[in-house]
């Protein structure tokens, strides 16, 4: 796989303690005393942030509390000064510093806790163990306190680290059961809960802890509002991705918040459905150059304005105007909690407001993802922006998820070409902006097609690490380990990501497959009806269906989702569309050799599947992938995903790991270990943990077949 972003080796220059009290050794195990306290705080944050920068308003805010803005400015420019003084004898640049914002060189400091994460990672178990013995039960950066804001800070960046080495300690743990090293494992395990509270990682995330819970509304558009929408539209996501860096809000996800656009609800049922206890609701008016914006926060429970104002500004200030406005939400949020609330950074996107307004229109259209020409118009004003501004990194990120959307929802010819137009414009975003969580998550889609199951898996970890509070990136991981067999972590992950968008059919699909994965089919058809519910007829319902028993209404059901043809089921790429007779009689066969129950209703769909596949333009089409799934058609599958694995093929995957018949039938096959291993399944197993349906396999290939990938 190839790495991204990584850097070269360094030899640390010092060595840092996070857990308990914060000190700096040398090389020598020398102390290097830092007199001044805040100085050692500003390391201390620097080295629990890692290699990311920290905005120097924001350290100012968190360490200065209650100084006017310039007298904290210079307080930490001097306390910079200080500590540039202070390391530069010891022999090589710590500190990274610009006029905006400061951060550690990367492997400049080695901290006690990236000494824990690689020993786990890299196998030293024993090593591991003593470490963890040492810190016991110490907390990060004790006795470190610089009042309200500093210490929700700190309570968040060290949660995010805590969650961060559950998930080591558990692959860990798992990798030493494979190997049936149970001394080892026992010894683990037994260090492990001095740290570990018992609850897994994302239930914590998903709970939110004390944090505020608000959504954002699509802005309504003043005046020409069909021109203009999608620069609403923008206004409002923006705000939704600025708030979401506060550390004291969990703000609901764009597809659930502007799902309620022109609702007839009232603000509480909308606040309800949402779980959030504020609503912001906007307008935006915008005349050639000129903006105006006003903004409302509304009481969740009582529908009632508790804070209102209006903004004007220029195209040319747009993002000084967008901070102002979040920096005044989330100011109204706090007194209306009588909390203080960290003011949100600032996210200058780019200098050319031409490039953005690009920009908000392709990300608008790609939001759509259905219809006739869309994505590929998205696509075009994203490559302008880009082209006006190659430095634009949301841009970047827009035009990768563009790319995949053409690849998994549109009769794409070359689904390869687009993978890889994908991963290009996110490893150029990784480039420009390395701590945006979902651009690893969208290059992790790519490295699927490539065979590389373990690369992208660490790449949707490492976007999870970096976004935990992201529910696409939530929502990436919870696929990618629904698609391995890993059933039941994978599980955390999907519920902590309908728990912040909670109105998204895509993610109700996920809960539905990884119920029905997990035996629950009652619960499975609960969330396969809510899919329907929300406007998507759902073959995973109808599947589920089938499998309680009720095999006419199952058939029903599926014969239902032909609605969904043209717009989120197309036909494949290169073939003539079908007469709605023969299109109608072809579901009819599908609905009936998927949810009958009938052998012969089965064998007749699938030698259907097998005369099918020899007339497409992609053997490895969902078309073919999916059904043969559903029908245990095992030698299809593996002739079909071996053939090519596709962004659009992946999302089948996740359907296998059911012990119902006959879906079954496909990883109780005596070839199904060979096939796992040959497309990098199996090399993911052995990183990550066995799927919960298989025990160690006794018919593995010793040396798996080369691959051209």
């Amino acid at each position: 796989m190839e790495k991204v972003g990584a850097p070269g080796p360094i030899q640390p220059a010092a060595y840092a303690t996070l857990f308990g009290t914060f000190q700096l050794r040398t090389a020598d195990n020398d102390e290097i005393i830092i007199t001044n306290r805040r100085a050692r705080a500003l390391l201390a944050m620097l080295c629990l942030a890692r290699n990311e920068a920290i905005e120097r308003d924001f350290l100012s805010k968190l360490l200065w509390p209650g100084r006017f803005e310039a007298h904290a400015r210079a307080s930490l420019r001097q306390c910079l000064l200080d500590l540039g003084k202070l390391l530069a004898p010891r022999g090589a640049e710590i500190l990274d510093v610009s006029r905006n914002s400061v951060a550690l060189r990367p492997g400049s400091i080695l901290t006690d806790l990236d000494a824990l994460e690689a020993a786990l990672a890299g196998g030293d178990f024993a090593g591991a163990i003593e470490q963890l013995h040492a810190i016991g039960t110490k907390p990060v950066l004790d006795q470190m306190d610089f009042g309200g804001l500093f210490n929700q800070w700190l309570a968040r960046r060290s949660g995010d680290s805590e969650k961060r080495l559950h998930a080591i300690v558990e692959a860990a743990l798992a990798a030493l059961e494979r190997a049936g090293n149970r001394e080892m494992h026992a010894r683990l395990r037994g260090a492990w809960p001095m740290r570990s509270s018992g609850v897994p990682p994302v239930a914590i995330a998903a709970a939110g802890g004390d944090r505020t819970r608000i959504a954002v509304l699509p802005f309504q558009s003043v005046g020409a509002r069909d021109a203009q929408e999608y620069f609403a539209d923008g206004l409002a996501e923006e705000l939704i991705t600025t708030l979401g860096q506060v550390p004291q809000l969990l703000v609901a996800g764009r597809t659930s918040s502007f799902h309620f656009r022109d609702s007839p609800l009232a603000p509480p049922e909308i606040a309800k459905a949402l779980r959030v206890s504020h609503l912001i609701e906007g307008s935006v008016q915008r005349q050639g150059e000129k903006l105006r914006i006003h903004i409302h926060l509304i009481d969740g429970a009582t529908g009632f304005e508790s804070w209102g104002q209006r903004y004007d500004g220029s195209l040319d200030g747009i993002f000084a105007l967008q901070a102002t406005v979040a920096q005044a939400v989330t100011s109204a949020i706090g007194n209306a909690l009588g909390i203080a609330m960290a003011s949100p950074p600032a996210r200058g996107m780019t200098r050319s407001k031409e490039a953005y307004d690009l920009f908000l229109q392709g990300r608008a259209l790609s939001a759509r993802v259905f219809g006739d020409g869309v994505l590929g118009t998205a696509v075009g004003l994203l490559e302008q922006a880009v082209a006006l501004d190659p430095q634009f990194a949301e841009a970047w990120i827009a035009l990768a998820e563009a790319h995949q959307l053409i690849a998994v929802y549109t009769p794409c010819l070359d689904r390869a070409a687009e993978s890889e137009r994908m991963a290009d414009c996110a490893r150029t975003a990784i480039g420009l902006a390395p701590g945006v969580g979902y651009a690893y998550s969208l290059l992790g889609v790519h490295q699927w097609t490539r065979n590389d199951i373990v690369g992208a898996l660490d790449l949707a970890f490492r976007g999870y690490r970096l976004e935990p509070n992201n529910p696409a990136v939530c929502m990436r991981l919870g696929s990618f380990l629904l698609y391995c067999g890993r059933t039941s972590e994978a599980m955390q992950y999907v519920e902590a990501a309908i728990d912040q968008d909670p109105v998204d059919g895509r993610k109700f699909n996920l809960r539905s497959v990884g119920q029905f994965n997990l035996g629950d089919i009652d619960a499975a058809i609960e969330a396969g009806q809510r899919v329907v519910d929300l406007g998507f007829p759902s073959m995973w319902l109808a599947v589920a269906t089938a499998a309680s028993g009720q095999h006419d209404l199952a058939v029903a059901q599926y014969q239902q989702t032909r609605a969904l043809l043209n717009k989120v089921i197309f036909p494949p790429a290169g073939t003539e569309p079908m007469p709605p007779a023969v299109m109608d009689a072809y579901w009819q066969v599908a609905a009936r050799g998927v949810c009958s129950g009938r052998d012969e209703d089965r064998a007749t769909y699938c030698a259907m599947l097998d005369m099918l596949q020899t007339q497409l333009h992609d053997p490895a089409d969902p078309t073919i992938v999916l059904p043969a799934i559903f029908t245990g058609h095992a030698e299809r599958l593996f002739d079909a995903v071996g053939r090519a694995i596709t962004p659009a093929n992946t999302l089948c995957l996740l359907s296998i790991w059911a012990d119902v018949d006959p879906i079954r039938r496909i990883w109780q096959h005596p070839e199904f270990i060979p096939f796992a291993q040959r497309i990098g399944m199996a090399a993911a197993w052995d990183k990550y943990g066995w799927p919960d349906l298989l025990p160690s396999p006794g018919n593995r290939v010793e040396t798996p077949p080369s691959s051209s990938n």
